[in-house]
């Protein structure tokens, strides 16, 4: 399991370096399997549920939130 996906995240690190494609990884387990690759990745999540979530178009509250506060602009 190890050496394939290490094989695995170094294909798609080298990919993305030639700009073939546009590589993501999220969740603390798949950045320990990318380990030393993910410099080389697009994007890379610590969020784990939370990115997946984000991946699958649904709302996350603490952007929502923040979306709000920047489109009310708030001045003191």
């Amino acid at each position: 399991f190890d050496q394939g996906s290490n094989i695995i995240a170094k294909s798609i690190a080298q990919r993305t370096q030639i700009g073939k494609i546009i590589s993501v990884a999220g969740g603390g387990d798949t950045i320990a399997v990318v380990g030393e690759n993910s410099a080389d990745f697009t994007y890379v999540s610590t969020a784990g549920g939370a990115f997946l979530e984000w991946l699958e178009g649904k709302v996350l509250p603490g952007v929502e939130a923040l979306e709000s506060i920047n489109e009310q602009k708030l001045v003191p």
